[in-house]
Order: C-alpha cells, then structure tokens, then sequence
C-alpha cells in the first residue's frame, strides 16, 4: 500500500512551531549557518551537561508534569498498632454559626445551611493546630520507619447527620489533613463507638459527651479556644499535662479538700515512696513516650519532635519527689517539670506555647486560655461538680 502525503489546504493556517522544540531550532540553526542537531542515538550517548546548565525540553516538561500529578496519600495504620485521637467537628472545626441556626431554627434548618455551604470550607477551630502537629510528627516517623503502623491517627467523630459530611471532607480536603476514618451518628452520642476505634484520646466541645468518655474509661478532655492567638511550633508536638487528677489519681486532692494543705504536705512526706494511682490521661504520657523512645533509639533525642511538659501546683520540696518517683515507677518521664507552688500556670504556659494543655480545675484553664494557651479540661476527681444528663436526653446535631 502507498504512502500518502497529506498536503495543508492553501489559505489554512499550519500549526504554529513552538519556540524551543527540536523542529524550530532546527530550522533556526539552518537559517543562520548553524550544524543540524546530533541524532537522538549521538544525543542519548552525550553526557550531562554542567551544573546549572539548562536542562533539555524532555527534562522540563517531565518535571512539570510531575508536579501536576496528585500526591498519593499515606495509608491509614490499623487502629490496634495506632494512637488513636478521636475528635470532635466543633472541636476541630469553628461552627458557632451553625450551631446558631441549630439552637434558634432547628435541625431541618441546619441541615439546609450545611449543604447549601457544602463548597464552603470551616474556619479552623481549638483542636486544628494539634492535629496539625500530629501530623507533622507522623511524617517524620514515616520517614524513619516507613513500614510501621505506631503513629497518631485522628478519626472525626461526630453526632451531626451524614448529609453535613460532605462539608465536612471538603474541609479536610481544603487543609489537606489526612483524616480518613469519620464516625457520623446522625443525633446519637458517639461515646459507645471510641472503645471500637481504639481511642487513646477523645477531644470535644461538649462537657456531657467528655464525662460520658471519662466514665467509660477513655481518656478525655473538653477543648476551649484561647482568648488571643499564640503562636505554635509547626514542627514540634508540645503537650502539657497537670498531675492531680490528670496523670494521677486525685488522692491527694482528697486529702487538701477534707484537712487543708498542712496535712497534704505531711501525708505526701509519708507516701513519698509510694507511687500514686493513675489518672484518667496517664495512657495517652505512655503513649507520647513510646513514639518518642522510636526517635531516641535513632540517636534524635535533642531533636525529638515531641515534647512534654509537667505544669503541676504542687510544692517541689514538699510535694514534687512524689510525683517525679511516681513517673519514673511507671516508666514514664516528661521532658520537663515546674512547679508552681500555687502560683498561676498561665505565664508559664505563654512561654511554653503547648498544642494542649490538660488540667482538672477550670480556674486554671480558663488562665491559660487568658494567655492564648488552648487548654482542655479534664472532668475528673473530687474538684468536678458535673452532673451527667438524664438518659434519653435528646442530643443536637452539631453539640459534638
């Protein structure tokens, strides 16, 4: 069969030649004298060309095709190796205006106004930094250990109706968080699902839900937006931790509630060699301490990308051995300790800057909220006047 040469129609115009493909610097270098360009089998055999030199078209055009290809996301670790951090909508997420609409017109109204938004992405809320930096300390885990599964993974976990999902992962998509597993119970408490997802930490906005957890024996805090913005590291996992009745039992509450401070100095004297009970957060310091040991064994203690911090009121020479020997009895350590004697924590955390800070009495979380610390408070212990709610009290949809 012949070949046929399809000659361009006189008056349509040719495909315009691009400046700088082999065709028109081919004909650029016959125009001024130039030799031809080498054959494709002389070129495949030239050696690179200088440092800094220009690459070749191919080269250019790989690279930015490259570039427009999507990034293939990590895949999620089994919830029996990870750390799991279950977290609310309304505490990652700000949703005050919805949760207006909600309380002033009802949940018909709400559902409307979440799916009429859906393209609109949430304003990051209490919880957005800490999840941040989670992820931050999973890629360079990753980095260390690509085939393991010991690293933080954050499900949502939320009561609104699963229509309002769609909203919600157009949010995560916006941020670009790897959040892949979502619970949506459309109006029920999720509190019976944390055990079934593994929960190390359960964080929310709503104090009912986070006592339900504490009950239940899930580590649990109920999360506050600071009052000022401060400033956190993008690179280093910071968590703060009071001790009474956050990492340890609230024993010695007990004693300073019922005979004062002067016998709670003589019983801690006494006990100092007996180690308290744990409290309600001591699993998630273990688990904060097991990741970190993995950046240890690499020789990266100094520049370990989590840190955590004891911020206690406790009296170091009266009160603190017990607490430090109680640690250690565990086998756990924080990075650093203070002290405080009972002053306030608020300055202290300023200039610590945590992602959370954990703590049982509101009067010190709402000092570290006054200093643009965002703080989570732990329902635990004798200080707590919570009242749980009656059964079959009808949840809000967003009340997460």
């Amino acid at each position: 069969m012949g070949c046929h040469i399809k000659r361009v129609p006189p008056g349509r115009p040719r495909l315009r030649e691009l400046p700088g493909t082999e065709r028109s610097r081919a004909r650029s270098g016959a125009a001024h004298g130039a030799e031809p360009p080498l054959p494709r089998s002389r070129r495949a055999m030239e050696p690179p060309g200088p440092a800094g030199a220009p690459g070749r078209p191919w080269d250019e055009a790989k690279a930015f095709y490259d570039n427009l290809a999507p990034k293939k996301k990590p895949k999620s670790p089994k919830p029996e190796n990870a750390i799991t951090i279950a977290v609310s909508s309304r505490a990652l997420f700000r949703m005050e205006e919805e949760q207006k609409i909600y309380t002033e017109q009802g949940v018909e109204a709400y559902v409307k106004y979440q799916l009429d938004h859906e393209n609109e992405p949430f304003l990051p809320g209490a919880a957005f930094p800490f999840v941040k930096a989670l992820e931050a300390v999973n890629a360079q885990l990753r980095e260390l250990y690509p085939d393991s599964e010991e690293l933080f993974d954050i499900v949502l976990m939320t009561n609104n109706h699963a229509q309002v999902g769609v909203r919600l992962i157009n949010s995560i998509n916006h941020y670009d968080l790897f959040i892949e597993r979502f619970c949506m119970t459309g109006g029920n408490s999720p509190i019976c699902y944390l055990k079934a997802y593994h929960t190390n930490l359960y964080l929310s906005s709503d104090a009912e839900k986070v006592s339900g957890a504490i009950e239940e024996g899930i580590a649990a805090a109920t999360i506050f937006s600071p009052s000022r913005d401060l400033e956190v590291s993008e690179k280093q996992l910071r968590v703060a931790f009071d001790g009474d009745a956050v990492l340890f039992s609230d024993e010695s509450e007990q004693i300073v509630k019922a005979h004062g401070l002067d016998m709670f100095f003589e019983h801690e004297k006494a006990h100092e060699n007996k180690p308290l009970a744990q409290g309600p957060l001591k699993g998630f310091l273990e688990a904060l301490g097991k990741l970190q040991k993995k950046f240890y064994s690499k020789g990266l203690r100094l520049e370990c990308p989590i840190r955590t911090y004891l911020v206690t009121a406790r009296s170091a020479a009266s009160s603190g051995a017990r607490a430090l020997k109680t640690l250690r009895s565990w086998g756990l350590e924080t990075d650093e300790a203070l002290f405080l004697a009972g002053a306030p924590k608020g300055p202290l955390l300023r200039k610590i800057r945590p992602h959370i800070f954990f703590d049982d009495q509101m009067f010190h979380v709402e000092g570290a909220q006054e200093m643009g610390a965002v703080a989570a408070h732990v329902p635990y212990g004798v200080a707590q006047k919570h009242k749980r709610p009656a059964q079959g009290k009808q949840q809000t949809p967003n009340s997460k």
